[in-house]
């Protein structure tokens, strides 16, 4: 496996741009009780730079949604109402949501049933855009080994330990003392991308490995995944491609992170903190 170390270039912003130039991020997530989950993601993709981001959620959370943060668009979905998550009913209005999109953030705040997963497995083997698939669409494609591999464009797949060991179908003590080798043998066997999250987070392409260095431990706190996961996203609607966007995200992630925590202590970052940081993590990377 080839070590690299070097940060990749971020995309480049011409002065002539306009909004349409960045990309459109749509995110798909959401169910009763997890409104935040979807609404961090879509502020992780704004903070990324990306020009457009859509959040696509039940239809029963969307006011929940849309009050969070003015600056993305929000897009109604059929609700199954048992649940409180996505009906497989929606499953047509989230294909023409998809088009024209041009990367998928999938998964933050999903839930578990027979229509999330219908949902999870028809668009992670159906669209053709580069797609960042994380927490609850991870668990729905472990359930579906060993087919799941089989997808129509770039997948970036960003489980911590615990959702990378249901998805080799081993634990977590093991995934921890392996966690390179084990990411690396996964994304060479499905042709995926994989960013295993936690201290010295790896990404892989299977032949590539790149360990983020930073980060701390005030990160370890409940929506900081679905920050990195629009961050990522908006990374790939910027054309990146998705070994370095997931690269470069992890690193913006933790850098964010850090400068919260240097300001605001550990113990009192929370997931939300992250985007705001991410203007000066930006700040850092662009002006070294």
């Amino acid at each position: 496996m080839q070590m690299i170390d070097k940060l990749p270039s971020p995309p480049v912003r011409p002065a002539a741009a306009h909004k349409g130039t960045f990309g459109r991020v749509l995110v798909i997530g959401g169910s009763r009780g997890m409104s935040g989950a979807p609404s961090l993601t879509g502020l992780g993709a704004l903070r990324g730079g990306a020009g457009l981001i859509y959040v696509a959620v039940p239809s029963e959370i969307l006011p929940i949604v849309a009050a969070i943060e003015p600056s993305y668009l929000t897009i109604p979905l059929a609700t199954d109402e048992e649940h409180g998550c996505l009906s497989a009913d929606g499953l047509k209005g989230l294909r023409q949501a998809c088009e024209g999109k041009d990367a998928i953030a999938l998964g933050p705040g999903l839930g578990t049933s027979r229509g999330v997963t219908a949902i999870v497995t028809a668009l992670f083997a159906e669209l053709p855009q580069p797609m960042v698939v994380d927490a609850d669409a991870l668990n729905v494609l472990a359930s579906q080994k060993p087919g799941f591999s089989k997808a129509a464009g770039p997948r970036i797949l960003t489980p911590h330990p615990g959702e990378f060991a249901r998805l080799i179908g081993s634990d977590i003590t093991t995934v921890q003392s392996q966690r390179a080798k084990l990411a690396a043998e996964f994304a060479a066997a499905h042709g995926v991308i994989v960013l295993l999250k936690g201290q010295g987070t790896v990404i892989t392409d299977g032949d590539r490995v790149a360990i983020n260095r930073t980060g701390n431990p005030g990160m370890a706190t409940g929506g900081s995944g679905d920050v990195l996961t629009g961050l990522i996203a908006a990374l790939l609607a910027q054309g990146m491609q998705p070994f370095e966007a997931a690269q470069l995200g992890a690193h913006l992630h933790g850098l964010a992170g850090d400068l919260a925590a240097a300001e605001l202590s550990q113990p009192g970052l929370i997931a939300s903190d992250l985007p705001r940081y991410l203007a000066a993590a930006w700040r850092r990377v662009l002006n070294p």
